[in-house]
């Protein structure tokens, strides 16, 4: 993705948000979040979708997402206190993969300061494996729900 088309996204490209309150100990040495933490949000704010919209409990599904890649495009830094909105949107949808845009922006304003991309390919608990019907249709489901056409944006 040109760094151009990320650097303009905003939160109404989203179709989730989850807000974050960063913590001093977020902070590296050079006084803005560490790259670790954007991680931790991304799985965050996934994942939260997930168990409040799409039926997932992660201890005892028969389903669980496994993340196959993730990446970050770190556009302008945050730093504690500063209060996240991590915002999500799907965007390709699978038969047992779906990929994931994360936004994060700091409250109360509209430039994006990172942009992530996170997939999930959910498998059998216990195999580990994609079932041969794909994920389950309460996951489809939900996931339809913040589906985007990127190419429209």
């Amino acid at each position: 993705m040109p760094l151009a088309a990320l650097k303009s996204r905003r939160r109404r490209d989203y179709r989730f948000e989850l807000e974050y309150r960063t913590r001093w100990s977020d902070n590296d040495m050079y006084n803005h979040l560490n790259n670790s933490i954007y991680y931790f949000l991304f799985d965050s704010v996934v994942n939260a979708y997930l168990m409040q919209h799409c039926s997932l409990h992660p201890p005892t599904s028969a389903q669980i997402g496994l993340v196959v890649h993730s990446h970050c495009d770190y556009l302008a830094p945050l730093e504690f206190p500063a209060v996240v909105d991590l915002a999500l949107s799907v965007v390709k949808l699978g038969k047992s993969s779906v990929t994931y845009e994360i936004g994060v922006f700091e409250r109360g304003q509209d430039e994006v300061r990172a942009v992530g991309e996170f997939i999930h390919v959910f498998v059998d608990r216990d195999t580990r494996k994609p079932s041969q019907q794909g994920m389950a249709e309460s996951l489809k489901m939900g996931l339809r729900r913040i589906l985007v056409d990127r190419a429209k944006l």
